[in-house]
């Protein structure tokens, strides 16, 4: 198993906004030194908290700074963005990546973005299949472009130049496309499924219990076998919320006490779920009442905290109960305490890690009896 990275991020509304994009950099760039294969940001443009608006913008301005890790978008949000203009700049990233970037897409859950855009009353998961449907035409296609769509139509026959190169499209370097990574939100998925079956690969959300996480991985196997491909685990990635300390009570207080910036995090999310009829995916039973969903509930069950030991134990209880999977991501939250921030994935790396490894390695799913 190995090590990915993932922010959405979340930020105190107060924190200046600078501050939150260089420690966010800072975050990359720490994640690439200690060899976390690969590393997404997510974006939105009506969030205060959520401070990354572009994440093509954050990973071109980051790009120069890493080495080797793999930087993804994560992720676009497909129905608010012209295909156009991702095909575009999908394109143009990949190449500045010298062919490290991963093509995260979503139909983008923030209720507000939907409206600002203009598509709040509209079936966001037509437009999503579509939007990417039509930047993947783009791709394999040469002008002329004629593209139809239901809400989006792509064409330069009108006004192309293809001698002087007017009207022609740029195409990424990695071929046929870029990876393709879909976030996987919901029990029981349908679109893991599709995805698989189109040869995307998926990432199970860092705020969904473990008991919908496993529901993951036969969906995605339905659609590996409708192909006629194998399933295998390391293309499956399960985010989560980790803190790890070298002191335990610390590491509790950090993760957990009234200043956390977990909780801060999971206040944002669970608001956020509530009021727009999504608290299902913090329920252990469907018929959970709201009012039962507290944030401390949420807590208990969304972050993974504690000492190496600890969390090494904790991460290879939760792959006994969900199953075998290939790329444990990391969910960045702010660094209220830079050096404790830092520090979390540095344990995590060169300390938790290879405890689950050689467990792993053992044939052992956990280490808790010893």
């Amino acid at each position: 198993m190995d090590l990915g990275f993932f922010t959405m991020p979340i930020h105190p509304l107060d924190k200046d906004w600078q501050q939150c994009l260089f420690e966010d950099k800072e975050a990359f760039v720490l994640a690439d030194e200690l060899g976390y294969k690969e590393a997404y940001v997510g974006e939105h443009a009506t969030d205060k908290a959520e401070r990354v608006t572009s994440c093509v913008a954050f990973l071109a301005w980051i790009a120069s700074e890493t080495k080797n890790i793999r930087l993804g978008t994560g992720t676009i949000n497909m129905p608010n963005s012209h295909p156009v203009a991702v095909a575009s700049q999908i394109a143009m990233l990949d190449h500045m990546l010298d062919g490290r970037l991963n093509f995260g897409i979503s139909p983008g859950g923030l209720a507000t973005d939907a409206e600002a855009f203009g598509n709040l009353d509209n079936d966001r998961n037509l437009m999503f299949q579509e939007c990417i449907n039509t930047v993947l035409k783009i791709w394999e296609s040469e002008p002329p472009y004629n593209i139809k769509g239901d809400y989006w139509s792509v064409s330069t026959e009108r006004t192309e130049l293809v001698e002087i190169g007017q009207g022609i499209m740029p195409k990424p370097l990695q071929q046929p496309h870029p990876p393709i990574i879909v976030m996987v939100v919901a029990p029981y998925s349908k679109g893991i499924t599709e995805a698989a079956a189109r040869g995307w690969e998926p990432m199970s959300a860092n705020f969904l219990l473990p008991q919908w996480v496993a529901t993951h991985w036969p969906k995605y196997v339905e659609g590996c076998e409708r192909m006629g491909r194998p399933a295998d685990p390391a293309n499956w990635r399960v985010a989560r919320s980790i803190f790890v300390a070298d002191d335990l009570k610390k590491a509790k207080e950090y993760a957990l006490g009234s200043n956390s910036p977990y909780r801060f995090y999971f206040s944002q999310l669970l608001t956020k779920m509530k009021k727009h009829g999504r608290s299902n995916l913090f329920k252990e039973d469907p018929d959970m009442h709201d009012d039962e969903v507290t944030l401390d509930y949420v807590l208990e069950r969304c972050v993974l905290w504690g000492t190496p030991d600890k969390v090494a134990d904790d991460i290879l209880a939760l792959r006994e109960q969900i199953g075998d999977f290939g790329r444990l991501t990391y969910a960045g939250k702010d660094w209220v305490d830079a050096d404790l921030g830092r520090n979390s994935m540095i344990l995590l790396a060169e300390k938790t890690m290879p405890i689950v490894n050689a467990a792993i390695d053992a044939g052992s799913s956990s280490r808790i009896a010893s």
